[in-house]
């Protein structure tokens, strides 16, 4: 009896180790495939979205990009914008318009500027506000000025009027509201890259531009990096270690791949807006025209704030060769 009872215990104890060993190599298992389940059930941590600008900054083209940033600060699956700019402005109204909403925008979640070929005058003014600006070494930053186009309109002999400015400003009208507007541009440079910039307030009003790898030393830029580096800042900054990228605008859908690279797939194919009343055409009406843009305008200039030629520009300057200032 005392020999069944002693089988029965080794046969129950061997048992007994089987689901010991069972339950061990189950735990084990289920440890190594935890993170993969997990990581399939649970998706990216959120959303970099880009919204690019990559034409002349007139009322309808900033009005789209104004858009997409109202769309990324409504939704809440969006957690950080990177703006893809190349520009080299436009109307100065239209600049403010960008300002005013990529700051909005910032406030809100993290902004990141990745300029591609050109960030002068508006494109820069739009710019200024992100938290993060990334340059190509050869890009052309900066332009920090106004100026005006307008043509002198004599009186008309069979015309009246009820004040001696109704058909027009005078020249010295004109300038003195392009200074104002200057002062505007360049003191909300000044707010959001004060810190970084190594260019007196005197520099900047001289309007000149620079090269990628001179504006991350002079500050007007952070650091030298592509889109792509971009959005790894400005997911970083949002908190996210897995994300997705979309690109907004252009009627595309929110889930709409983003291709950097390629040219292919995600690229905005809409012809850039015509919109001439930025540039003071309003049909058969010519007005004074208020720009934020390097480059030259058909039309005379007759108001300009880069013209204090007691600031000298860098002699060793490359990019102050060639073009406007504005």
């Amino acid at each position: 009896m005392s020999d069944t009872l002693a089988l029965v215990r080794d046969l129950l104890g061997a048992v007994a180790r089987s689901y010991v060993t069972i339950a061990v190599v189950a735990l084990l298992v289920g440890a190594a495939l935890a993170p993969m389940a997990w990581g399939a059930a649970s998706g990216p941590d959120g959303t970099v979205a880009v919204i690019e600008m990559d034409s002349s900054i007139t009322e309808p083209t900033a009005q789209a990009v104004t858009d997409d940033l109202r769309e990324a600060r409504e939704n809440e699956s969006i957690d950080a914008v990177v703006l893809k700019v190349d520009s080299p402005g436009g109307g100065v109204t239209a600049s403010e318009s960008l300002y005013l909403a990529v700051d909005r925008t910032a406030e809100e979640m993290p902004v990141v500027t990745s300029v591609q070929s050109m960030g002068a005058s508006g494109g820069y003014y739009m710019s200024a506000p992100s938290d993060e600006i990334y340059v190509n070494p050869a890009s052309t930053v900066g332009s920090i000025g106004v100026r005006a186009t307008h043509v002198d309109q004599p009186p008309v002999d069979s015309e009246i009027t009820t004040g001696p400015d109704k058909s027009g400003q005078t020249e010295a009208h004109v300038t003195a509201q392009v200074e104002e507007m200057k002062q505007a541009f360049l003191g909300s440079v000044v707010e959001h890259r004060g810190d970084e910039l190594t260019l007196s307030e005197d520099e900047l009003a001289y309007a000149n531009v620079y090269t990628g790898t001179q504006a991350v030393e002079n500050g007007l830029a952070d650091e030298i990096g592509d889109s792509d580096v971009a959005v790894g800042a400005a997911a970083e900054k949002a908190g996210l270690s897995d994300y997705d990228v979309v690109e907004l605008g252009d009627d595309q859908p929110m889930d709409m791949p983003i291709l950097f690279e390629d040219g292919g797939e995600g690229e905005p194919t809409a012809e850039p807006h015509a919109h001439p009343q930025t540039f003071g055409d309003y049909g058969d009406v010519e007005t004074t025209a208020f720009l934020a843009v390097w480059g030259s305008v058909e039309g005379e200039t007759i108001a300009d704030t880069a013209t204090d030629d007691s600031v000298e520009p860098d002699p060793t300057d490359e990019a102050d060769d060639g073009g406007d200032r504005s």
